[in-house]
């Protein structure tokens, strides 16, 4: 279940906001930028489904999408326990960092957190199968798939090199990890 819980920056023991319904954390989340929301397609491809199967499942949605982005390209991120590399790729999105672009993804299986450092609140919005997130550019975040990862996400880009992080040398993320 999709979830929001913000905090003050200095209190990570104490959720000033916590919110289930997909239609609040979008609008709690529209207030500092964040585009959030829920994709219902008419047909959800298996975990293991080739990447051209996930991404015409969604094409309509990524049409429009990237129309109104400018994005220029979409991919397929497939993470599970046994996913070679995670622990360390892990480590570095753990770390709080910015883009250049707008960071866009989409939960087709499982779940993940994105955590967001604004205005002295932090934002920890857990991801679930069906949510769209959008973090636009500059806003410091992290983003936690948990140490047994299981989550299949389309990523969109604008930058044809993908994703690049610019970090911002901070430790709060140690501060605030994803509740489970």
């Amino acid at each position: 279940m999709s979830r929001l819980r913000v905090y003050a920056d200095d209190n990570p023991g104490a959720p000033i906001v916590q919110l289930g319904n997909p239609a609040r954390i979008a609008m709690e989340l529209a207030a500092i930028g964040v585009r959030f929301e829920r994709w219902d397609a008419p047909v959800v491809p298996p975990r293991d489904a080739a990447e051209n199967v996930v991404l015409d499942a969604y094409r309509p949605y990524l049409d429009q999408l990237m129309g109104e982005t400018g994005a220029g390209s979409a991919d397929v991120l497939r993470v599970g326990a046994d996913t070679k590399g995670w622990a360390q790729a892990r480590s570095k999105y753990l770390s709080e960092h910015t883009h250049s672009e707008d960071e866009v993804r989409f939960f087709v299986h499982g779940q993940g957190d994105f955590i967001l450092h604004v205005n002295a609140r932090v934002y920890d919005v857990r991801c679930t199968a069906g949510d769209l997130i959008s973090v636009p550019a500059g806003v410091s975040h992290w983003f936690d798939g948990g140490e047994t990862p299981d989550f299949v996400t389309l990523r969109i880009f604008t930058n044809p090199d993908g994703w690049i992080a610019q970090y911002t040398g901070s430790d709060i993320a140690t501060r605030f990890p994803a509740e489970a």
